[in-house]
């Protein structure tokens, strides 16, 4: 029997949905990571003006793809005839597959900032050993905690839609503003912050056209809106015909660089509050040190020097982290859950507990074998397969989809869009400038 297909019960549900899928750990710490590496405010600049000029195009055809096939992404994907179709098809299994394996380590590091959220929690109520061992990297610790990360995920998308993803979308992303705003307002008050607060927002102009900070904020502003695994275009599935794809589309980037920026007058003022009171966030070369261990060393011996406030900080700090994996998470797992949902295999629980526990498995192969697997996995899965499956997709909408049919898909929200700025330039913009720079973004990582 046919399963029948949901549907977001509200613009705003899907705003929040898709919002969230974006605003992950790529957001709330590699953005700032990268704004510290890469001339502070300079950096900032222009990964805003790039996300409007790369990403949202970008995003605008996997949404157009997923409300056109209204279906999972390797049938979504199956556009034109003979060898496009059987091409979209497999890159459609692509963004499957990337999608579960960036889920697969993505929930070891979410699984790692559950257990910071909890150790102070552990430590005041006297129980040390337990504190401690939530925040030392362990075989049994890392498992555990993936293992509970990846069923808060599963208990949510096993929901459906609306009963789920739309639901606890709508619940988490405000609390995810909340504990981000109040963060902001409490860091900024810090020795040093202000330190901080004039690197983020001063821009060394002299550097703003620099090639390699262009091209990392490129990079930035693609994957910070979760291109190339399917997600949006899942989420774009679940869209009415009346919805007008480019606002929304605007609208979630508008969200996405936000919360971003946000972020960034959170973390780099905290960092260098932490430099401020002796913690070392630079190397010996003086460069940022890697982001895991700014993450999971800095700020937590920032907050250890701060006393009971630090540990109620750390605690905040750690969920909001929290907040923002799970709502990414969500999306990557509807991808293949939607997928063995419609094909007729299984019905969406007994999809979302085989799915899951299939990606456990994956999890827990690279737990046992992380020095070899996790840095290989990322690699694989965000520097070449992401940016593939999304040259893919821009390409089927340039080339695959016929300018009519395009036009109609897009009309039918937005009625008034053919004699638009936006109709005169996206289409042939996604046929050559999306792919280009692209393939920038994808030569650059190598």
């Amino acid at each position: 029997m046919a399963q029948v297909r949901g549907r977001f019960a509200s613009r705003l549900g899907f705003l929040m949905a898709a919002a969230g899928s974006a605003v992950g750990l790529g957001n709330v710490w590699g953005f700032p990571s990268q704004t510290a590496n890469n001339g502070g405010g300079a950096f900032v600049v222009m990964y805003l003006v790039l996300a409007f000029l790369l990403a949202w195009p970008a995003l605008m055809a996997e949404l157009v793809i997923g409300r056109h096939g209204q279906a999972n992404i390797v049938t979504s994907m199956s556009l034109g005839r003979g060898i496009t179709k059987r091409f979209g098809a497999l890159a459609g299994w692509a963004g499957m597959l990337t999608a579960s394996l960036i889920l697969a380590f993505y929930a070891i590091v979410a699984g790692w900032l559950l257990g910071y959220t909890a150790a102070p929690v552990s430590e005041a109520l006297g129980m040390s050993s337990a504190a401690s061992w939530l925040t030392t990297f362990d075989f049994t610790r890392n498992v555990s905690l993936t293992a509970v990360f990846l069923a808060l995920t599963m208990a949510i998308v096993v929901g459906g839609v609306r009963g789920g993803i739309e639901k606890w979308s709508t619940r988490l992303m405000p609390l995810l503003l909340m504990l981000l705003v109040g963060l902001i307002g409490y860091v900024l008050t810090l020795p040093g912050a202000d330190k901080g607060l004039s690197v983020y927002l001063t821009p060394q102009w002299d550097r703003i056209f620099d090639a390699d900070l262009m091209l990392s904020a490129m990079g930035q502003a693609f994957f910070s809106l979760s291109l190339g695994v399917g997600a949006m275009l899942i989420y774009g599935s679940y869209l009415g015909p009346e919805q007008n794809l480019p606002r929304l589309g605007v609208l979630v980037t508008l969200i996405d660089v936000g919360i971003a920026f946000l972020a960034g007058l959170l973390v780099i003022p905290a960092m260098y509050a932490a430099r401020h009171l002796g913690v070392e966030i630079f190397d010996a070369d003086g460069l940022l040190k890697s982001s895991d261990t700014l993450l999971f060393d800095t700020l937590p011996a920032l907050f250890g020097q701060m006393g009971g406030a630090g540990d109620i900080l750390m605690v905040a700090f750690f969920a909001l982290m929290s907040v923002a994996g799970i709502t990414s998470s969500i999306s990557m797992l509807e991808v293949p859950v939607s997928f063995v949902v419609e094909r007729g295999w299984l019905g969406r629980r007994a999809a979302t507990l085989a799915v899951g526990a299939a990606i456990m498995a994956i999890s827990l192969t690279i737990a046992a074998n992380f020095g070899a697997l996790f840095g290989l996995v990322i690699m694989l899965t965000t520097q070449y397969s992401q940016p593939l499956v999304a040259l893919v997709m821009c390409l089927l909408v340039g080339w695959a989809m016929s300018r009519h049919a395009l036009l109609k898909e897009i009309q039918s929200g937005a009625p008034d869009i053919e004699s638009s700025l936006f109709w005169k330039i996206w289409p042939w913009y996604v046929r050559l400038i999306c792919p280009l720079c692209i393939a920038l973004v994808f030569a650059h990582s190598l």
